[in-house]
């Protein structure tokens, strides 16, 4: 079998092969990770009173209406920096609430819009959903005034007015149009749209350019069946928009978009910049493993081979004992009896005549083997012993040196 075929039976990928396969899984796995994290923002609700739902207490067909009237589709703020950016402040902003949106929330859209036009739709039905249809709800009853005059509350000194209309049709812009069944309505004497005298469906409020529209079924998507109201829902909101067109509907009533969560954080400023310099981090340990710098470093024994590998072992070993501070006297002992063997000492000497018959080899220095001796024999310490175990060597080859 030649070299080739050799190698392309060991590797049947190529390099840019597997380089482009792994590039193509990185990417998709990104992908599935942000529309994962941002895929219930964008998730249009089943029902409910807001701008996405098409349940008859919904708003999606109003939306329509406007992009078929205007040309292009309304937007929709999805957050706090929506509602606070220049160009909102240029649009009327619709904020349809719910039966179940948050008070706090309501709150904050009032403190943001502060002097800006924006048109407030009370809440009128509970419902729920009918089952066998998405997005379809079904009426269970007109919600009860205690709800509704919570959330007027906050937006005006106001409340539901009681009993029914004295008219049986309101006039939108010249446009009569019927009235709603259990007509919301507030008293006011100087009403925008109204229902019977000091009786009102739109209002505005005296220190703000803010304006309530009580009863959703003027505009809502069970309204706009009827050709009359449609119309009049465009009229209505012609009055009231600084430009024409210039119309945007709020979501963050509704928590769309709000929702946050470790994966937004990750992919949203001020972290997005650390998440990027983990990404590159990562790539380039990648792009730097993609090559080998020099030989691989060969495997080395589990058991060294050598003097100086037994002599490095039973260190370790008397080191994990702890005998090695009692080892002073025993090395002095065996380089006595080396010093003997290597300048030949007569036999049969031992102990102290031992060491005095050494100390007779050095013409340069009294008991110059016995101070060393008794230095090596005395030390307890690790620095000690090996000075003194230098010493003994030094003497001892010094000594042989001179004998040769």
């Amino acid at each position: 079998m030649s070299a080739e075929a050799s190698e392309a039976a060991e590797a049947p990928f190529s390099r840019r092969t597997l380089f482009w396969g792994i590039f193509a899984s990185l990417l998709a796995a990104a992908g599935f990770f942000l529309l994962s994290t941002y895929a219930p923002d964008f998730r249009r609700p089943e029902g409910g009173a807001t701008p996405l739902s098409k349940g008859g207490t919904g708003y999606a067909g109003l939306v329509e209406w406007l992009k078929l009237a205007n040309g292009q589709a309304p937007p929709m703020a999805r957050g706090e920096k929506d509602l606070e950016s220049p160009l909102a402040s240029t649009f009327l902003l619709i904020v349809t609430i719910a039966p179940e949106s948050d008070p706090a929330a309501l709150e904050r859209i009032i403190k943001l819009r502060s002097g800006k036009e924006t048109l407030f739709v009370l809440p009128k039905w509970q419902t729920m959903p009918l089952l066998g249809h998405d997005g379809w709800e079904t009426k269970v009853e007109r919600l009860p005034s205690t709800v509704v005059n919570d959330r007027l509350g906050r937006i005006a000194k106001a409340k539901l007015g009681e009993g029914k209309p004295t008219v049986d049709r309101i006039d939108v812009e010249g446009r009569k149009i019927a009235v709603p069944d259990e007509l919301h309505w507030v008293a006011d004497e100087h009403p925008l749209i109204a229902a019977g005298d000091g009786r009102a469906v739109l209002t505005e409020l005296d220190n703000e350019p803010f304006y309530i529209l009580t009863d959703p079924d003027l505009i809502n998507n069970a309204a706009l069946k009827d050709e009359q109201k449609a119309a009049a829902a465009l009229d209505m909101i012609a009055m009231l928009e600084p430009a024409k067109g210039a119309v945007m509907f709020d979501l963050t009533l509704h928590g769309i978009g709000q929702n946050y969560d470790l994966a937004k954080l990750l992919v949203e400023p001020p972290f997005l910049a650390l998440t990027l310099s983990v990404l590159v981090a990562a790539a380039l340990a990648f792009l730097h493993g993609l090559g080998r710098f020099g030989p691989p470093r060969a495997e080395g024994r589990a058991i060294a081979f050598g003097k100086r590998a037994l002599v490095d072992t039973t260190a370790m070993l008397l080191r994990r004992a702890g005998r090695l501070g009692g080892l002073g006297d025993r090395y002095a002992a065996l380089m006595r009896q080396r010093a003997a063997a290597l300048l030949g000492a007569p036999h049969g000497l031992q102990g102290e005549a031992l060491d005095r018959w050494l100390d007779s080899r050095d013409k340069g220095e009294a008991h110059g083997f016995t101070s060393r001796f008794k230095a090596a024999n005395d030390s307890n310490s690790l620095a000690g012993m090996h000075e003194a175990a230098e010493e003994l060597h030094d003497w001892t080859a010094r000594r042989l040196g001179e004998r040769r």
